[in-house]
Protein backbone atom coordinates (compact mmCIF):
# COMPACT_ATOMS: atom_id res chain seq x y z
CA UNK A 1 0.00 0.00 0.00
CA UNK A 2 2.84 2.36 0.87
CA UNK A 3 4.48 1.54 -2.48
CA UNK A 4 1.23 2.33 -4.30
CA UNK A 5 0.89 5.58 -2.38
CA UNK A 6 4.45 6.55 -3.26
CA UNK A 7 3.97 5.54 -6.89
CA UNK A 8 0.64 7.34 -7.15
CA UNK A 9 2.01 10.43 -5.48
CA UNK A 10 5.01 10.47 -7.81
CA UNK A 11 2.75 10.07 -10.85
CA UNK A 12 0.57 13.01 -9.78
CA UNK A 13 3.64 15.11 -9.01
CA UNK A 14 5.20 14.32 -12.38
CA UNK A 15 1.99 15.18 -14.24
CA UNK A 16 1.78 18.52 -12.46
CA UNK A 17 5.42 19.35 -13.13
CA UNK A 18 4.99 18.47 -16.81
CA UNK A 19 3.06 21.72 -17.19
CA UNK A 20 6.26 23.68 -16.54
CA UNK A 21 8.64 21.56 -18.60
CA UNK A 22 9.83 22.63 -22.08
CA UNK A 23 7.52 21.44 -24.84
CA UNK A 24 8.74 18.88 -27.32
CA UNK A 25 7.01 20.77 -30.15
CA UNK A 26 5.65 24.30 -30.70
CA UNK A 27 2.22 24.74 -29.05
CA UNK A 28 -0.74 25.48 -31.28
CA UNK A 29 -2.71 28.68 -30.88
CA UNK A 30 -5.72 26.65 -29.72
CA UNK A 31 -3.63 24.92 -27.05
CA UNK A 32 -2.41 28.25 -25.71
CA UNK A 33 -5.93 29.66 -25.69
CA UNK A 34 -7.27 26.66 -23.79
CA UNK A 35 -4.51 27.06 -21.20
CA UNK A 36 -5.53 30.70 -20.79
CA UNK A 37 -9.31 30.40 -20.93
CA UNK A 38 -10.03 27.35 -18.76
CA UNK A 39 -8.53 28.77 -15.53
CA UNK A 40 -10.29 32.06 -16.21
CA UNK A 41 -13.59 30.28 -16.82
CA UNK A 42 -13.37 28.21 -13.62
CA UNK A 43 -12.47 31.16 -11.40
CA UNK A 44 -14.97 33.56 -12.98
CA UNK A 45 -17.79 31.02 -12.55
CA UNK A 46 -16.75 30.40 -8.94
CA UNK A 47 -16.67 34.13 -8.24
CA UNK A 48 -20.08 34.81 -9.77
CA UNK A 49 -21.85 31.77 -8.35
CA UNK A 50 -20.27 31.74 -4.87
CA UNK A 51 -18.77 35.07 -3.82
CA UNK A 52 -21.27 37.45 -5.42
CA UNK A 53 -24.31 35.33 -4.58
CA UNK A 54 -23.23 34.95 -0.96
CA UNK A 55 -22.83 38.71 -0.63
CA UNK A 56 -26.21 39.25 -2.29
CA UNK A 57 -27.67 42.56 -3.39
CA UNK A 58 -30.50 44.94 -2.61
CA UNK A 59 -32.64 43.12 -5.20
CA UNK A 60 -33.76 39.63 -4.18
CA UNK A 61 -35.88 37.82 -6.75
CA UNK A 62 -35.90 34.60 -4.74
CA UNK A 63 -37.43 36.04 -1.57
CA UNK A 64 -40.97 36.29 -3.03
CA UNK A 65 -40.59 32.81 -4.57
CA UNK A 66 -39.65 31.27 -1.23
CA UNK A 67 -42.53 33.00 0.56
CA UNK A 68 -44.92 31.72 -2.12
CA UNK A 69 -43.81 28.08 -1.91
CA UNK A 70 -43.95 28.19 1.90
CA UNK A 71 -47.50 29.53 1.70
CA UNK A 72 -48.30 26.85 -0.86
CA UNK A 73 -47.03 24.17 1.54
CA UNK A 74 -49.09 25.62 4.40
CA UNK A 75 -52.23 26.13 2.30
CA UNK A 76 -52.14 29.93 2.65
CA UNK A 77 -52.87 32.64 0.10
CA UNK A 78 -50.06 33.25 -2.42
CA UNK A 79 -51.21 36.05 -4.70
CA UNK A 80 -51.85 38.64 -2.00
CA UNK A 81 -48.92 41.05 -2.49
CA UNK A 82 -49.08 44.84 -2.66
CA UNK A 83 -48.31 45.24 -6.35
CA UNK A 84 -47.93 49.02 -6.09
CA UNK A 85 -44.58 48.56 -4.35
CA UNK A 86 -41.38 48.49 -6.44
CA UNK A 87 -39.99 45.45 -4.59
CA UNK A 88 -39.78 42.17 -6.55
CA UNK A 89 -43.15 40.43 -6.70
CA UNK A 90 -44.15 36.80 -7.05
CA UNK A 91 -45.44 36.49 -10.62
CA UNK A 92 -45.35 32.74 -11.32
CA UNK A 93 -48.72 31.19 -12.25
CA UNK A 94 -50.17 28.30 -10.21
CA UNK A 95 -48.34 25.77 -12.41
CA UNK A 96 -45.05 27.51 -11.71
CA UNK A 97 -45.81 27.40 -7.99
CA UNK A 98 -46.35 23.66 -8.23
CA UNK A 99 -43.06 23.26 -10.12
CA UNK A 100 -41.16 25.28 -7.51
CA UNK A 101 -42.86 23.63 -4.50
CA UNK A 102 -39.93 21.31 -3.54
CA UNK A 103 -37.84 24.36 -2.60
CA UNK A 104 -40.35 25.11 0.14
CA UNK A 105 -39.26 22.02 2.07
CA UNK A 106 -35.78 23.41 2.71
CA UNK A 107 -34.61 26.14 5.12
CA UNK A 108 -34.49 29.52 3.45
CA UNK A 109 -30.70 29.76 3.05
CA UNK A 110 -30.32 26.19 1.85
CA UNK A 111 -33.23 26.66 -0.53
CA UNK A 112 -31.69 29.81 -2.03
CA UNK A 113 -28.22 28.32 -2.42
CA UNK A 114 -29.53 25.15 -4.03
CA UNK A 115 -31.59 27.29 -6.39
CA UNK A 116 -28.49 29.26 -7.37
CA UNK A 117 -26.51 26.03 -7.76
CA UNK A 118 -29.09 24.54 -10.13
CA UNK A 119 -29.13 27.73 -12.22
CA UNK A 120 -25.33 27.78 -12.38
CA UNK A 121 -25.20 24.16 -13.52
CA UNK A 122 -27.99 24.86 -16.01
CA UNK A 123 -26.00 27.69 -17.59
CA UNK A 124 -22.85 25.57 -17.84
CA UNK A 125 -24.83 22.73 -19.45
CA UNK A 126 -26.46 25.24 -21.81
CA UNK A 127 -23.02 26.47 -22.87
CA UNK A 128 -21.85 22.90 -23.53
CA UNK A 129 -24.96 22.03 -25.55
CA UNK A 130 -24.70 25.29 -27.47
CA UNK A 131 -21.10 24.56 -28.42
CA UNK A 132 -22.10 21.08 -29.59
CA UNK A 133 -25.09 22.51 -31.48
CA UNK A 134 -22.64 24.57 -33.54
CA UNK A 135 -20.51 21.43 -34.09
CA UNK A 136 -17.50 22.38 -32.00
CA UNK A 137 -15.74 19.61 -30.09
CA UNK A 138 -15.56 19.58 -26.30
CA UNK A 139 -11.79 19.95 -26.57
CA UNK A 140 -11.88 23.12 -28.68
CA UNK A 141 -11.44 26.63 -27.31
CA UNK A 142 -15.12 27.35 -27.99
CA UNK A 143 -16.44 26.06 -24.65
CA UNK A 144 -14.12 27.97 -22.27
CA UNK A 145 -14.40 31.07 -24.46
CA UNK A 146 -18.20 30.92 -24.31
CA UNK A 147 -18.21 30.32 -20.54
CA UNK A 148 -15.92 33.30 -19.93
CA UNK A 149 -18.07 35.50 -22.17
CA UNK A 150 -21.33 34.35 -20.58
CA UNK A 151 -20.30 34.78 -16.96
CA UNK A 152 -18.95 38.28 -17.62
CA UNK A 153 -22.33 39.56 -18.84
CA UNK A 154 -24.85 41.56 -16.85
CA UNK A 155 -27.58 39.02 -17.56
CA UNK A 156 -25.71 36.07 -16.02
CA UNK A 157 -24.26 38.03 -13.10
CA UNK A 158 -27.60 39.54 -12.09
CA UNK A 159 -29.45 36.27 -12.62
CA UNK A 160 -27.17 34.65 -10.06
CA UNK A 161 -26.92 37.60 -7.65
CA UNK A 162 -30.68 38.21 -7.70
CA UNK A 163 -31.30 34.42 -7.56
CA UNK A 164 -33.52 34.35 -10.64
CA UNK A 165 -34.56 31.31 -12.68
CA UNK A 166 -33.25 32.59 -16.03
CA UNK A 167 -30.38 30.07 -16.01
CA UNK A 168 -32.83 27.17 -16.18
CA UNK A 169 -34.82 29.03 -18.83
CA UNK A 170 -31.66 29.29 -20.96
CA UNK A 171 -31.01 25.53 -20.66
CA UNK A 172 -34.58 24.73 -21.71
CA UNK A 173 -34.22 27.11 -24.67
CA UNK A 174 -31.03 25.40 -25.86
CA UNK A 175 -32.65 21.97 -25.43
CA UNK A 176 -35.57 23.25 -27.51
CA UNK A 177 -33.18 24.22 -30.33
CA UNK A 178 -31.17 21.00 -30.04
CA UNK A 179 -34.22 18.77 -30.40
CA UNK A 180 -35.81 20.91 -33.10
CA UNK A 181 -32.67 20.80 -35.24
CA UNK A 182 -31.46 17.21 -34.84
CA UNK A 183 -33.70 15.94 -37.64
CA UNK A 184 -35.54 13.34 -35.57
CA UNK A 185 -39.30 13.72 -35.76
CA UNK A 186 -39.83 12.06 -32.37
CA UNK A 187 -37.60 14.66 -30.69
CA UNK A 188 -40.01 17.41 -31.66
CA UNK A 189 -42.22 16.25 -28.79
CA UNK A 190 -39.31 16.75 -26.39
CA UNK A 191 -38.55 20.16 -27.87
CA UNK A 192 -42.10 21.17 -27.02
CA UNK A 193 -41.75 19.78 -23.50
CA UNK A 194 -38.59 21.86 -23.00
CA UNK A 195 -40.12 25.16 -24.04
CA UNK A 196 -43.38 24.22 -22.33
CA UNK A 197 -41.61 23.79 -18.98
CA UNK A 198 -40.15 27.28 -19.35
CA UNK A 199 -43.63 28.66 -20.01
CA UNK A 200 -44.91 27.03 -16.83
CA UNK A 201 -42.79 29.53 -14.91
CA UNK A 202 -42.70 32.63 -17.11
CA UNK A 203 -43.73 33.49 -20.70
CA UNK A 204 -40.25 34.72 -21.67
CA UNK A 205 -39.78 32.21 -24.51
CA UNK A 206 -43.39 32.26 -25.73
CA UNK A 207 -42.50 34.13 -28.98
CA UNK A 208 -40.32 31.17 -29.99
CA UNK A 209 -43.44 29.04 -30.47
CA UNK A 210 -43.77 30.85 -33.79
CA UNK A 211 -40.73 28.94 -35.10
CA UNK A 212 -42.22 25.41 -35.04
CA UNK A 213 -45.42 26.90 -36.42
CA UNK A 214 -43.56 28.43 -39.38
CA UNK A 215 -41.46 25.28 -39.82
CA UNK A 216 -44.51 23.01 -39.75
CA UNK A 217 -43.18 21.09 -36.74
CA UNK A 218 -46.58 20.81 -35.10
CA UNK A 219 -45.50 18.22 -32.52
CA UNK A 220 -43.33 20.76 -30.71
CA UNK A 221 -46.15 23.28 -30.85
CA UNK A 222 -48.64 20.82 -29.34
CA UNK A 223 -46.51 19.85 -26.35
CA UNK A 224 -45.23 23.42 -25.97
CA UNK A 225 -48.79 24.54 -25.31
CA UNK A 226 -49.99 21.38 -23.52
CA UNK A 227 -47.28 21.29 -20.82
CA UNK A 228 -48.09 24.66 -19.19
CA UNK A 229 -51.82 23.96 -19.50
CA UNK A 230 -51.45 20.59 -17.74
CA UNK A 231 -49.32 22.05 -14.93
CA UNK A 232 -51.75 24.90 -14.30
CA UNK A 233 -54.79 22.62 -14.35
CA UNK A 234 -53.06 20.26 -11.91
CA UNK A 235 -52.10 23.14 -9.62
CA UNK A 236 -55.49 24.82 -9.63
CA UNK A 237 -57.08 22.75 -6.81
CA UNK A 238 -53.83 22.76 -4.81
CA UNK A 239 -53.30 26.52 -4.62
CA UNK A 240 -55.34 28.37 -2.00
CA UNK A 241 -56.14 31.38 -4.21
CA UNK A 242 -55.62 30.41 -7.88
CA UNK A 243 -58.16 32.91 -9.24
CA UNK A 244 -56.29 35.78 -7.60
CA UNK A 245 -53.47 35.15 -10.05
CA UNK A 246 -55.85 35.89 -12.93
CA UNK A 247 -57.67 38.73 -11.14
CA UNK A 248 -54.69 40.55 -9.61
CA UNK A 249 -51.31 39.30 -10.81
CA UNK A 250 -52.01 38.75 -14.50
CA UNK A 251 -53.29 42.33 -15.09
CA UNK A 252 -50.11 43.57 -13.38
CA UNK A 253 -47.97 41.39 -15.69
CA UNK A 254 -49.80 42.66 -18.77
CA UNK A 255 -49.59 46.26 -17.60
CA UNK A 256 -46.64 48.63 -17.94
CA UNK A 257 -44.45 49.87 -15.13
CA UNK A 258 -42.05 52.79 -15.44
CA UNK A 259 -39.24 51.25 -13.34
CA UNK A 260 -36.82 48.40 -14.15
CA UNK A 261 -38.38 48.30 -17.59
CA UNK A 262 -36.30 48.68 -20.75
CA UNK A 263 -39.18 48.37 -23.20
CA UNK A 264 -40.01 51.35 -25.41
CA UNK A 265 -43.27 51.85 -23.52
CA UNK A 266 -41.67 51.60 -20.07
CA UNK A 267 -38.85 54.04 -20.82
CA UNK A 268 -41.17 56.28 -22.81
CA UNK A 269 -43.49 56.67 -19.83
CA UNK A 270 -40.55 57.17 -17.46
CA UNK A 271 -39.13 60.01 -19.58
CA UNK A 272 -42.54 61.51 -20.35
CA UNK A 273 -42.56 60.99 -24.11
CA UNK A 274 -45.84 61.75 -25.92
CA UNK A 275 -47.89 58.64 -26.51
CA UNK A 276 -47.99 59.16 -30.27
CA UNK A 277 -44.19 58.97 -30.40
CA UNK A 278 -44.14 55.85 -28.21
CA UNK A 279 -46.69 54.17 -30.49
CA UNK A 280 -44.74 55.21 -33.58
CA UNK A 281 -41.48 53.76 -32.21
CA UNK A 282 -43.15 50.50 -31.23
CA UNK A 283 -44.72 50.21 -34.67
CA UNK A 284 -41.40 51.00 -36.38
CA UNK A 285 -39.48 48.28 -34.56
CA UNK A 286 -42.32 45.79 -34.98
CA UNK A 287 -42.16 46.37 -38.75
CA UNK A 288 -38.37 45.96 -38.74
CA UNK A 289 -38.79 42.64 -36.93
CA UNK A 290 -41.49 41.42 -39.34
CA UNK A 291 -39.39 42.35 -42.38
CA UNK A 292 -36.32 40.61 -40.94
CA UNK A 293 -38.33 37.49 -40.10
CA UNK A 294 -39.75 37.39 -43.63
CA UNK A 295 -36.28 37.57 -45.21
CA UNK A 296 -34.99 34.90 -42.83
CA UNK A 297 -37.98 32.64 -43.51
CA UNK A 298 -37.89 33.13 -47.27
CA UNK A 299 -34.16 32.60 -47.82
CA UNK A 300 -32.79 30.58 -44.90
CA UNK A 301 -35.45 28.29 -43.41
CA UNK A 302 -34.64 25.33 -45.67
CA UNK A 303 -31.11 26.31 -46.77
CA UNK A 304 -29.62 26.85 -43.31
CA UNK A 305 -31.94 25.72 -40.46
CA UNK A 306 -29.40 26.41 -37.69
CA UNK A 307 -28.84 29.98 -38.83
CA UNK A 308 -32.57 30.47 -39.37
CA UNK A 309 -33.64 29.16 -35.98
CA UNK A 310 -31.04 31.01 -33.94
CA UNK A 311 -31.19 34.33 -35.80
CA UNK A 312 -34.99 34.34 -35.92
CA UNK A 313 -35.08 33.60 -32.19
CA UNK A 314 -32.99 36.71 -31.54
CA UNK A 315 -35.29 38.87 -33.64
CA UNK A 316 -38.43 37.48 -32.01
CA UNK A 317 -37.19 37.86 -28.45
CA UNK A 318 -35.72 41.35 -28.85
CA UNK A 319 -38.83 42.58 -30.64
CA UNK A 320 -41.08 41.19 -27.89
CA UNK A 321 -39.08 43.00 -25.18
CA UNK A 322 -39.01 46.28 -27.07
CA UNK A 323 -42.55 46.37 -28.39
CA UNK A 324 -44.55 44.74 -25.59
CA UNK A 325 -45.06 46.03 -22.07
CA UNK A 326 -42.01 44.66 -20.21
CA UNK A 327 -38.37 44.12 -21.05
CA UNK A 328 -35.68 43.60 -18.42
CA UNK A 329 -31.95 43.64 -19.06
CA UNK A 330 -31.26 40.11 -17.85
CA UNK A 331 -33.76 38.69 -20.32
CA UNK A 332 -30.84 39.10 -22.76
CA UNK A 333 -29.44 35.80 -21.44
CA UNK A 334 -31.76 33.99 -23.83
CA UNK A 335 -29.96 35.65 -26.75
CA UNK A 336 -26.85 33.47 -26.38
CA UNK A 337 -27.97 31.08 -29.19
CA UNK A 338 -28.41 34.12 -31.44
CA UNK A 339 -25.04 35.60 -30.46
CA UNK A 340 -23.37 32.23 -31.07
CA UNK A 341 -24.18 32.64 -34.78
CA UNK A 342 -21.15 34.93 -34.97
CA UNK A 343 -19.14 31.78 -35.75
CA UNK A 344 -21.14 31.28 -38.96
CA UNK A 345 -19.88 32.92 -42.15
CA UNK A 346 -23.35 34.22 -42.99
CA UNK A 347 -23.88 35.68 -39.52
CA UNK A 348 -25.61 39.05 -39.40
CA UNK A 349 -23.58 40.20 -36.39
CA UNK A 350 -20.10 40.22 -37.93
CA UNK A 351 -19.92 44.00 -37.92
CA UNK A 352 -19.06 46.67 -35.37
CA UNK A 353 -22.59 48.18 -35.00
CA UNK A 354 -23.84 44.76 -33.90
CA UNK A 355 -21.25 44.57 -31.13
CA UNK A 356 -21.96 48.14 -30.10
CA UNK A 357 -25.54 46.96 -29.61
CA UNK A 358 -24.42 43.82 -27.76
CA UNK A 359 -22.36 45.95 -25.39
CA UNK A 360 -25.50 47.94 -24.64
CA UNK A 361 -27.62 45.01 -23.49
CA UNK A 362 -24.94 42.57 -22.28
CA UNK A 363 -22.27 44.64 -20.56
CA UNK A 364 -22.09 44.62 -16.76
CA UNK A 365 -20.60 48.14 -16.79
CA UNK A 366 -22.50 50.79 -14.85
CA UNK A 367 -22.85 54.17 -16.54
CA UNK A 368 -24.07 56.10 -13.51
CA UNK A 369 -22.10 59.34 -13.10
CA UNK A 370 -22.29 60.71 -9.55
CA UNK A 371 -21.05 64.18 -10.53
CA UNK A 372 -23.80 64.49 -13.18
CA UNK A 373 -26.57 62.18 -11.91
CA UNK A 374 -29.16 63.05 -14.58
CA UNK A 375 -26.75 62.29 -17.41
CA UNK A 376 -25.57 59.11 -15.69
CA UNK A 377 -29.08 57.82 -15.09
CA UNK A 378 -30.01 58.48 -18.72
CA UNK A 379 -26.97 56.58 -19.99
CA UNK A 380 -27.61 53.69 -17.62
CA UNK A 381 -31.38 53.43 -18.04
CA UNK A 382 -31.39 53.70 -21.84
CA UNK A 383 -28.36 51.60 -22.80
CA UNK A 384 -30.31 48.32 -22.88
CA UNK A 385 -33.15 49.86 -24.89
CA UNK A 386 -30.84 51.38 -27.49
CA UNK A 387 -28.82 48.15 -27.59
CA UNK A 388 -31.89 46.07 -28.44
CA UNK A 389 -33.11 48.73 -30.87
CA UNK A 390 -29.78 48.95 -32.67
CA UNK A 391 -29.61 45.17 -32.96
CA UNK A 392 -32.96 45.03 -34.77
CA UNK A 393 -31.75 47.76 -37.13
CA UNK A 394 -28.51 45.85 -37.77
CA UNK A 395 -30.24 42.53 -38.52
CA UNK A 396 -32.69 44.14 -40.92
CA UNK A 397 -30.02 46.25 -42.65
CA UNK A 398 -27.66 43.29 -43.21
CA UNK A 399 -30.43 41.07 -44.58
CA UNK A 400 -31.93 43.84 -46.72
CA UNK A 401 -28.64 44.75 -48.38
CA UNK A 402 -27.96 41.07 -49.03
CA UNK A 403 -31.36 40.88 -50.67
CA UNK A 404 -30.72 43.97 -52.81
CA UNK A 405 -27.35 42.63 -53.98
CA UNK A 406 -28.78 39.21 -54.83
CA UNK A 407 -31.68 40.80 -56.69
CA UNK A 408 -29.37 43.09 -58.68
CA UNK A 409 -27.21 40.09 -59.64
CA UNK A 410 -30.27 37.97 -60.52
CA UNK A 411 -29.44 35.13 -58.10
CA UNK A 412 -32.34 35.21 -55.65
CA UNK A 413 -33.21 31.64 -56.57
CA UNK A 414 -29.92 30.60 -54.96
CA UNK A 415 -30.48 32.59 -51.77
CA UNK A 416 -29.18 35.96 -50.66
CA UNK A 417 -25.79 34.98 -49.22
CA UNK A 418 -22.86 36.50 -51.14
CA UNK A 419 -21.41 34.05 -53.69
CA UNK A 420 -18.11 33.76 -51.84
CA UNK A 421 -19.74 32.15 -48.85
CA UNK A 422 -19.14 28.42 -48.79
CA UNK A 423 -22.20 26.22 -48.92
CA UNK A 424 -22.69 23.67 -46.17
CA UNK A 425 -20.80 24.00 -42.89
CA UNK A 426 -20.13 27.70 -42.47
CA UNK A 427 -18.90 27.87 -38.90
CA UNK A 428 -15.54 29.25 -37.95
CA UNK A 429 -12.93 26.48 -37.87
CA UNK A 430 -11.30 26.18 -34.44
CA UNK A 431 -8.82 23.33 -34.23
CA UNK A 432 -8.69 21.34 -31.02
Amino acid sequence: MALLDRTGGKSIRDSLLTVFRPRTSPPSAASVLRSVLWPLAVLIIAHRSYVLTTNGYITDDYGPVYRAVINFKLGLDIYNEHLDYVDPHYLYPPGGTLLMAPFGYLPVDASRYWFIFFNTVAMILAAYLLVRLFKFSIGSVALPALLVAMFCTESVINTLVFANINGCILLLEVLFFRWMLDGKVSHQWWAGVAIGLSLVVKPLLAPLLLLPLLNRQWRALVTGIAVPVVFNVAAFPLVADPMDFYRRTLPYILGTRDYFNSSILGNGIYYGLPMWLIVLLRLLFALLAVASLWLLYRYYRTRDPLFWFCTSSGVLLIASWLVLSLGQAYYSMTLFPFLMTVVLQNSVIRNWPAWLAIYGFMSADKWLVWRWPTTGRTLEYLRVTWGWSLMLVVVFAVLYFRYLDAKAENRLQFGIDPPWMARGDQRVTVKA
